[in-house]
């Protein structure tokens, strides 16, 4: 399977080669802030298999925090494409939003961070639920 998206403004575009190896929701309150308030909708890919093809995100790392993710953003929109997890080393894990097609997520297998999850965030029946980061 070959996969594209980008930002809203065009300017930085990736590719995917190959399935997802997860689809996730996560619900943690710094994805809150990066959603504007909803669970951030994800799909984990393998590294090897994502590459940018146009433009170069910039990049933000909350260096207060003992263990930092990266995120992948457009300068000049503002769209946030990728984060890049510690805990999840070797993943990218690509914004469903940001896809041509969001189509292609269809649900998620899980639902991380439920232990921050907020009483209006949908939680969908019948995928696991973690309270924190799930097990590797």
């Amino acid at each position: 399977m070959s996969i594209e998206g980008g930002c809203y403004c065009g300017n930085v575009r990736y590719k995917i080669e190959g399935d997802p190896i997860f689809k996730g929701q996560c619900c943690c309150r710094a994805c809150c802030y990066i959603s504007g308030g909803n669970p951030n909708i994800v799909m984990g890919v393998p590294e090897p298999n994502f590459s940018y093809t146009k433009g170069k995100p910039k990049q933000y790392k909350k260096t207060s925090l003992e263990n930092p993710v990266t995120r992948d953003f457009c300068a000049d929109c503002g769209t946030h494409l990728v984060t890049w997890a510690p805990a999840a080393a070797g993943i990218a894990i690509v914004k469903v939003g940001t896809l041509d097609d969001p189509t292609l997520y269809d649900k998620p297998d899980h639902v991380i961070w439920l232990d921050q999850a907020q009483p209006y965030h949908h939680i969908p029946e019948g995928c696991a639920t973690f309270p924190g980061f799930p097990p590797r």
